[in-house]
């Protein structure tokens, strides 16, 4: 091992951002490579939440001071496990810190889940939150949709369908996403989950968020609030458990409902067959009401109720994908690993990789279990560096040898500079678009999609007066 640390990072999420930032702190002697297969950084902050999340500003505020200081070096627009392997980093890095996150939807079998306008929640996401590797079309032509699941993607995905489109014009969102937004008709957005108010995944702030839309109502029914043994303990321990049944109280307390657009929040209701017409379409959902077991947990009552909705959007949970050269556990869509120490199929430990964030634990918990957990496989990884376990295996080790490859193979990788120039350029068409209607202000930014236009601005490819084309294709590859 050379004398100083090299780490390669792989993602630039919070996972990946707050592993690297641990890392640097850490008193060792370090450099990290900060790996991103877009070309910009900030993961599931920047593509996996709504444009109006409610702390989503500050969540990237954090993660730019970070980067900011320069001590840890983005590498991005570069897919690890096509652009460059799995092995060609552990010759040039001590050790490897796999942090990618989950990218797709956990599977949900039940008859019907394979309709066409029934949709996995990660697709929806990447499509409103201009992803620049998805589609830039979504059909929005129903008018009653069936939204599965009690996280806050479900209340990401349910908000903005009911949301009004010129109340989003003030965040990011592309004009693509604006413009399709705008002639949704949509009136009545029905979120189902198949356990009680205890057990419900919201955050409290997002919950309390949801009522304060224009012209939206939220309404939750009172028959839907029952609690056993297992949920008033589940209520004792938790104060946001307490916050978030609070705020659904006060929801079925409002009897006088006369916005345009309705947002149904259902509990004990677990999805059970997803019926088309004649055509092959959508027509309803068929639920199956649940009852408490005692413990928290629910079985069904064998009582049915059939939703009329012509699109159903799932948002049950994320699934990890698996990396090229790694071993995956495909059952629970992680790298298999021992608290942050990769493992092969028989628990043997992969010597200098090493997991955080979803791809090591899954997808649960928000911004400060991610921190605590990098915070565990950065002290492994510290660990094995003072025990002399942390070897590269070839000879030109570091950051100028990766890039040397990569700019070698023809790869336009990106850095943090060249973020920054894609930063101010999507902060200067917020500018120039001026004020939005109604008097709700400017816009802070207009988020580029094209990977193309957003390689180009990053590597400063663009001529003075250009007209770029700034959604693009998702056909286009780095």
């Amino acid at each position: 091992m050379s004398e100083r640390l090299n780490v390669a990072v792989i993602g630039a999420g919070p996972a990946g951002i707050y592993a690297s930032d641990i890392l640097s702190k850490s008193g060792e002697d370090v450099s990290i490579d900060l790996f991103e297969r877009l070309p910009a950084p900030y993961g599931l902050v920047r593509y996996g939440v709504a444009p109006d999340h409610p702390r989503i500003k500050q969540i990237i505020d954090a993660l730019y001071k970070i980067l900011q200081r320069g001590d840890i070096k983005l590498l991005a627009n570069v897919n690890v496990g096509k652009d460059v392997s799995i092995a060609e980093l552990q010759e040039r890095y001590d050790a490897i810190v796999i942090a990618t996150g989950s990218d797709r939807d956990y599977p949900l079998n039940i008859p019907g889940v394979d309709l066409p306008q029934s949709y996995g929640a990660a697709d929806f996401v990447h499509w409103y939150d201009g992803h620049p590797d998805h589609s830039r079309d979504w059909t929005l032509d129903a008018k009653e949709v069936a939204v599965l699941g009690v996280g806050n993607v479900a209340l990401d995905i349910a908000r903005v369908l009911a949301k009004h489109a010129d109340d989003m014009l003030v965040t990011e969102i592309p004009d693509n996403v604006y413009q399709a937004l705008k002639a949704n008709p949509i009136e009545t957005v029905h979120v189902f989950g198949r356990r009680g108010p205890a057990q419900v995944k919201f955050s409290p702030l997002e919950l309390r968020e949801l009522g304060k839309q224009n012209d939206v109502d939220v309404i939750v029914d009172q028959a839907d609030f029952d609690f056993d043994e297992g949920s008033q303990k589940a209520l004792k321990a938790s104060n946001q458990a307490r916050q978030v049944v609070k705020t659904l109280t006060n929801y079925a307390m409002v009897e006088d409902h006369q916005a345009s657009r309705r947002i149904h929040i259902h509990l004990f209701e677990s999805p059970v067959e997803i019926l088309a017409d004649e055509d092959g379409n959508v027509r309803a959902l068929v639920t199956e009401r649940t009852q408490l077991n005692g413990d928290g947990s629910v079985s069904g009552t064998g009582k049915t109720t059939e939703w009329p909705v012509q699109a159903v959007y799932r948002a049950v949970g994320y699934f990890s994908s698996p990396i090229e050269g790694l071993p995956f556990d495909e059952k629970h869509g992680i790298v298999p690993n021992a608290e942050g120490r990769v493992t092969t199929e028989r628990g043997e430990i992969v010597p200098g990789v090493y997991a955080t964030g979803w791809i090591k634990r899954g997808p649960v918990g928000l911004i400060g279990s991610t921190k605590s957990d990098a915070q565990q496989t950065i002290g492994h990884l510290v660990e094995d560096a003072q025990a002399g376990k942390l070897h590269a295996s070839g000879r030109e080790v570091g950051h100028a040898a990766m890039e040397h490859l990569l700019t070698e193979r023809g790869i336009r990788f990106t850095t943090w500079q060249g973020w920054e120039l894609l930063n101010q350029y999507e902060q200067t068409l917020g500018q120039a678009f001026g004020e939005v209607p109604g008097g709700r202000g400017g816009r802070e930014r207009i988020k580029v999609v094209s990977r193309e236009a957003m390689t180009r601005i990053s590597r400063d490819e663009i001529s003075e007066g250009e007209d770029l084309d700034l959604i693009g294709s998702p056909e286009e590859t780095n």
